[in-house]
């Protein structure tokens, strides 16, 4: 049998309850997708970051590689053939560009892709590119500019060249600059705070790259078929990235934990001008803000929504003891005594009583009082 004073707050206060906790795992839920989604803006921020920084690195490349080729004594000395002259009037150039823009190549080829000098090398020339440098290959036979990345003799370079052409016009070969990955990692890392490291592809690193320090092809450095050449942060980067990521680099973003800390990963593939893949830049950034904030708004929603719980609990009590069952026993109380004949017991003061429950202490007085006069 149901007993109100028990059970009607207990059923208010389960309701309650119920809404509270409903309410407050959607929030959850609500904030949880809030959190997802700025971290997913901010993996598609650091793709536009490095695709913007690997672009603008390709352009600051052909930029320099344009300036050497317009100048008539360098023409000069090309047309002529004369190796010594264009090392003694270019060497100086060379290293205050390796010096103070990230600049470690510099080349210049005989068409269609043969190289007559290395400025970061020149005992090393006379040998064809044709087989692995498509790019040179491409600017001699079109005679037009190109960007991009390759791996040359002295290893990965982010690449711009330029046709050349002696003081008369003429095509006579093509000019390159390389910008080294390191410095442009080492760059975005200052300017953003994202850790980064460069993975080539072992195989053709191995065949192309023969002026590699043997060094980097450490198993320390292996991971799957690649070789991490460049990191800004070994440590991190080593245990975040595992071979079989970048076997499945098309997926191009993940978050995983590391070193005690979220990070979120995009990956970017790199091509060479017959388009490729020959590597892949991993950025990684630490998401333990927006996690922590994750984990800061579930404390204080089930704080709120305690105290939600606890502060309605007891109104409904107050409400439902204080202002219903209290005065409506003690009037149960007069009509039981007015029931067996005692009048004596005035009604309620109606000034704490509810409208509906004025009322009828209102008709008990009557009755007490018609009781009375008779």
């Amino acid at each position: 049998m149901m007993k109100f004073r028990r059970d009607a707050p207990a059923l208010l206060i389960g309701a309650v309850v119920v809404v509270i906790t409903v309410l407050s795992v959607a929030s959850n839920r609500l904030f949880s997708g809030l959190t997802s989604s700025i971290e997913q803006s901010q993996l598609e921020l650091m793709k536009s970051i490095i695709e913007f920084n690997l672009k603008g690195a390709e352009s600051r490349a052909l930029a320099r590689a344009e300036m050497i080729a317009d100048l008539p004594n360098v023409q000069r000395l090309f047309a002529a053939r004369d190796r010594d002259g264009l090392l003694a009037e270019t060497k100086e150039m060379f290293a205050i560009q390796k010096e103070k823009h990230g600049v470690d190549q510099a080349q210049f080829h005989l068409p269609p892709a043969t190289s007559f000098l290395r400025l970061q090398d020149p005992a090393k020339f006379g040998d064809d590119l044709s087989s692995f440098r498509p790019m040179v290959v491409a600017v001699n036979r079109e005679q037009v500019a190109k960007k991009g990345f390759a791996i040359a003799r002295s290893g990965p370079a982010i690449f711009g060249i330029t046709p050349f052409k002696d003081l008369h016009g003429k095509h006579i070969g093509s000019f390159e600059f390389g910008i080294e990955f390191g410095g442009v990692l080492d760059g975005i890392k200052s300017a953003y705070g994202l850790e980064s490291a460069v993975f080539l592809a072992e195989a053709p690193l191995r065949e192309f790259g023969q002026g590699v320090s043997p060094d980097v092809f450490s198993d320390q450095n292996r991971v799957g078929k690649y070789i991490r050449f460049y990191s800004t942060n070994t440590a991190l980067l080593q245990t975040l990235i595992v071979d079989k990521d970048l076997g499945s680099a098309a997926a191009g973003a993940f978050t995983r934990e590391a070193l005690g800390s979220p990070y979120g990963v995009i990956l970017v593939p790199i091509r060479n001008g017959a388009g490729d893949t020959i590597g892949i830049i991993a950025v990684a950034k630490d998401f333990s803000s927006s996690r922590s904030a994750e984990s800061r708004s579930l404390v204080w929603q089930i704080l709120f929504a305690l105290f939600a719980i606890v502060f309605l609990a007891g109104a409904i009590l107050v409400v439902i003891r204080g202002k219903l069952l209290r005065p409506l026993g003690e009037l149960s109380a007069r009509f039981g005594t007015l029931a067996g004949g005692d009048r004596s017991q005035a009604t309620l003061d109606g000034t704490d009583l509810c409208d509906e429950l004025s009322s009828l202490s209102e008709n008990y007085e009557k009755m007490r009082a018609d009781g009375g006069a008779k």
